[in-house]
């Protein structure tokens, strides 16, 4: 049997969205992919339905109608820049320019060029004028991500900008008029940053009209499925393959993990499974430990193991033990791969199974 989320009635979908780990696991169910979750309503491609992340949507409809600064607070992956999409998306300005500027980006030499454009021959290389970030976005909104890493001595002609709307391109002194709407996000401390003089305080305090922390993943553990579901379906969809289901299992040591990159660590993560899988369930072989960022090349060993073990239970017919089982083949003892096997999520009652069925349907 397969738990359909989209087929239950609201009321009864949210409820199965914002069960427990301890209530999944009593469900034992896989989750299946191939559900078009296009009809679930979202904001800017924001996925999921967590009470954490409803009451930051809010707070984004709120905001929109006015013209405020936003300052975006969260750790890195968060999707601060989703944020700032729907708040655009939801202002007067939708229909104007959306641009991002990303201030860890550019080098301290040409930020002060990209933000607010230069005149030929404002400096060795200058060969024809250049319209900036702000001057694009006028009208509409400019998304500076990691503010904190704007550099100091830029931080004034910012703060003058975003008060008097006004400013001058690199090598002019023709003062331009702009009306942009401003949201800036940065995973940094600003006010630890302002303490060691390394973000100016006044500066601060107008980016900070309307501070909106974005959870982290750990934070927001009900939306896991259905973000697994949405990357399995994109990845999936690009490489051409077919994948059906996500085995209960592995939703939930994915809710238990601690995600330190948060979505974009997840996203990542479900791209390379859907690389490695061969069939039509996801294969996602965790690494052990649930703390720390999730490495790669753990991920892409465990992958190798579980696939070499599968396909001798296969060679076995899913049996385990005894002079012609699983673990006699390997060399190791059958504690030993019993172990292993739950580790990584293999079952080998589901291997016999599925090879029953494999052979009825060829025959």
């Amino acid at each position: 049997m397969t738990l359909n989320v989209l087929s239950f009635p609201r009321m009864q979908r949210e409820a199965l969205q914002v069960a427990s780990v301890r209530e999944l696991s009593e469900v034992n169910q896989e989750l299946r992919v191939e559900e078009d979750i296009r009809s679930e309503p979202t904001l800017a491609g924001i996925v999921g339905q967590s009470s954490a992340l409803r009451q930051v949507l809010q707070l984004v409809e709120m905001v929109a109608a006015s013209d405020a600064t936003v300052l975006l607070l969260g750790e890195t992956g968060t999707g601060k820049e989703l944020i700032a999409r729907a708040i655009h998306e939801r202002s007067r300005r939708q229909k104007e320019t959306f641009l991002t500027l990303n201030c860890a980006a550019i080098p301290n030499s040409l930020f002060e060029s990209e933000l607010f454009g230069h005149e030929r021959g404002a400096f060795t290389g200058a060969y024809m004028q250049k319209l900036g970030r702000l001057e694009l976005a006028d009208r509409g909104t400019l998304f500076l991500d990691e503010v904190g890493d704007m550099p100091l001595e830029l931080q004034p002609k910012l703060l003058r900008a975003l008060q008097e709307r006004a400013y001058e391109r690199v090598g002019s002194a023709r003062t331009k008029s702009v009306d942009v709407r401003l949201v800036a996000a940065t995973n940094r401390d600003l006010e630890e940053m302002m303490a060691e003089k390394q973000f100016r305080s006044d500066l601060y305090y107008r980016l900070n009209v309307f501070p909106l922390r974005i959870p982290p993943l750990r934070e927001r553990r009900t939306d896991i499925p259905l973000l697994v579901r949405h990357f399995t379906q994109k990845y999936a969809s690009r490489m051409r393959k077919r994948i059906e289901t996500v085995p209960a299992a592995t939703i939930q040591k994915l809710q238990r993990w601690s995600w330190p990159g948060n979505v974009r660590e997840l996203e990542n993560l479900v791209e390379r499974s859907v690389i490695l899988t061969s069939g039509s369930v996801l294969s996602v072989p965790l690494p052990e430990k649930t703390n720390g960022a999730i490495d790669a090349a753990e991920v892409v060993s465990n992958f190798e193991e579980q696939e070499r073990i599968v396909s001798i239970l296969k060679e076995t017919k899913g049996r385990v033990s005894g002079p012609n089982g699983a673990a006699s083949r390997l060399g190791v003892k059958r504690s030993t791969l019993l172990d292993r096997m739950k580790k990584l999520g293999i079952d080998a009652r589901e291997v016999k199974s599925d090879l029953m069925y494999s052979q009825a349907a060829a025959d």
